[in-house]
């Protein structure tokens, strides 16, 4: 292939604040390159719609690129079924696309992974609120997830000391229990429940009644969504045995607040590293890979980050 002159981006999936700066740093760094970048609306669906347009510098983000949510339909479509990925991949040739930029979460890269194993160049941005992709140790979203998460336990602790309950505090995460576990040791939680180590909710009342016994005024509890027992399972067992907590129990689902607002520095600044981490993949054409955060370095630097990992090694 010729230096790339042409390539595009999407975003696909849920939704993670700091999306919009991983594609401005793909524009910004792109052009600096001399290439021409062009944006896909509707993650894959827009790809296989032909629903795109040029990017600019003053022309980019959610509504020019799309971080509009795939359907699972369109996207299985895409990722898994062979007729899909060709007339994608019939789009992208038909707009002389040379090289595609996937934002987003497990089922975006499974779709980028799909693409790639086609023997299109691809290069993936590891972008999800759950932090669940394998070869990332943190994901554009999540510590802008973590603060609102914070911020809400925080404002749940003043409410129940002065009413004297106990709070359940679900967050996201699907399956991953890491939103749980950080903002539950940041938020001084009395007890943390993640998927990862199934919890029997006996235990967990030991502990609320101990938090009693010591005089505490409150106690917090925060449960990751996908966990043995979630938030209204928990209240369903509490429910039965109220007389046994001390405290009167509250629950909290937090849903879909973690993923919206402004994205903290953090969030800015790791996506716009990781954007041009991929425009420097595109560059040296190294395709097939994703590119992440893994300790304390972007990792794409050097190596561009780790190839697109395949379903089975995802949590």
């Amino acid at each position: 292939m010729a230096n790339v002159k042409r390539i595009a981006v999407l975003t696909s999936g849920g939704d993670a604040a700091g999306m919009n700066a991983a594609i401005r740093a793909v524009v910004r760094t792109g052009l600096h390159k001399g290439w021409e970048i062009f944006g896909f609306r509707n993650g894959y669906a827009g790809l296989a719609g032909m629903k795109w347009c040029r990017l600019t510098p003053a022309a980019w983000g959610t509504s020019s690129s799309s971080a509009e949510r795939c359907s699972e339909r369109r996207a299985t479509w895409i990722s898994k079924i062979e007729p899909g990925r060709r007339i994608a991949l019939d789009v992208l040739e038909h707009h002389q696309i040379e090289a595609l930029v996937v934002i987003g979460g497990n089922g975006s890269q499974t779709g980028a992974n799909a693409l790639s194993l086609m023997g299109y160049p691809v290069v993936g941005i590891s972008s999800t609120i759950d932090n669940d992709l394998y070869g990332a140790d943190i994901t554009i979203g999540v510590d802008t997830a973590l603060d609102v998460a914070l911020e809400a336990i925080d404002r749940l602790k003043t409410t129940a000391s002065s009413h004297h309950r106990a709070f359940i505090v679900e967050v996201m995460g699907r399956d991953c229990g890491y939103l749980a576990l950080m903002s539950g040791i940041a938020g001084g939680a009395e007890v943390t429940v993640i998927p990862e180590v199934p919890v029997d909710p006996e235990d967990i009342a030991v502990q609320i009644r101990a938090a009693y016994a010591r005089g505490k005024a409150h106690a917090i509890i925060v449960v990751a969504e996908g966990a043995n027992y979630n938030a209204a399972k928990l209240m369903e067992f509490f429910d039965k045995h109220q007389e046994r907590l001390g405290f009167e129990v509250r629950a909290t689902t937090l849903g879909h607040v973690q993923r919206g607002g402004s994205p903290g520095a953090f969030d800015r600044l790791l996506a716009s590293r990781l954007g041009a981490a991929a425009t420097d993949a595109i560059d040296r054409k190294e395709y097939g890979v994703m590119v992440g955060l893994q300790g304390k370095r972007n990792h794409g630097d050097t190596t561009c980050g780790c190839r697109f990992p395949t379903r089975k090694n995802w949590t």
